[in-house]
């Protein structure tokens, strides 16, 4: 069952996701080369609880922490702990939000430190695919548009686009139908309507397009142990345009000065 949000509902969730963006934008001031990734989180989690929401993604399914937070070849949900960034390396952080009944979700990779330039390559074109996704993110659309538009934006480039793990409709719960992948045929999948909202999500490897999952039984880390990025916006579906929920602009902020 797809939910359309009213125009009220997607307010809610403007607030959600923009506490999400400036929740990455915190954690971005900290990410540095020897700062380990579960102080990462501490420093999300208080600072979602400091603005009346709760972590979304904490005790989720039993996940134990309030970011996801995977670095270099691992794809998503990375469980922070004791790893210490390096000079080099790409973190993809990923979080959740609840304020109001409604939830908020997006994603940024960061580079920490002088990251290869091939490596930082993957990066921009993963960011830009999300943007041609969310293009196709209108009413009278339909899923397969988005996934098409992310897919081939990618692979005219030489890289892979993950298929085991996917975008998702959003709202009261964090993972609500419909599935939207990051891939398909044009015009196949369900009808975009207004009134509705998703998180668009491109994963996209410098390699191969196959993931393992880690002894964790969370983690999801590249076959061939080569670089992944992740960039995620929650969109409301409308007419002509989408409206993008998330926004990055404190997180460019932070990154830029």
């Amino acid at each position: 069952m797809i939910y359309l949000k009213t125009d009220e509902e997607i307010e809610l969730m403007r607030a959600a996701n923009l506490l999400v963006g400036a929740t990455l934008a915190e954690v971005a001031k900290h990410i540095t080369p020897g700062v380990a990734t579960l102080q990462l989180d501490k420093i999300a989690e208080e600072f979602i609880r400091d603005h009346g929401a709760i972590p979304l993604f904490k005790g989720y399914n039993g996940f134990p922490s309030s970011l996801c937070i995977s670095v270099n070849e691992q794809v998503v949900h990375g469980i922070p702990g004791d790893y210490r960034l390096q000079n080099g390396d790409i973190v993809s952080v990923d979080c959740g939000t609840k304020i109001n009944g409604f939830c908020g979700d997006s994603a940024y990779t960061f580079q920490v430190g002088e990251v290869d330039p091939k490596t930082k390559q993957l990066l921009e074109t993963t960011k830009e695919s999300l943007y041609h996704g969310i293009a196709m993110a209108v009413d009278g659309k339909r899923i397969g548009d988005i996934g098409n538009a992310i897919q081939t934006y990618c692979q005219e480039r030489g890289y892979s686009v993950v298929r085991e793990l996917v975008g998702h409709g959003i709202g009261r719960e964090m993972h609500e139908a419909p599935e939207v992948p990051n891939y398909g045929k044009k015009g196949a999948g369900p009808l975009l309507k207004d009134g509705m909202c998703i998180a668009i999500e491109p994963m996209i490897n410098m390699g191969t397009k196959n993931v393992v999952m880690e002894k964790d039984a969370w983690t999801i880390r590249t076959a061939d142990r080569k670089p992944s990025a992740h960039f995620e916006h929650t969109v409301a579906i409308r007419k002509g345009k989408a409206d993008i929920l998330s926004s990055f602009e404190l997180i460019e902020k932070v990154l830029n000065n």
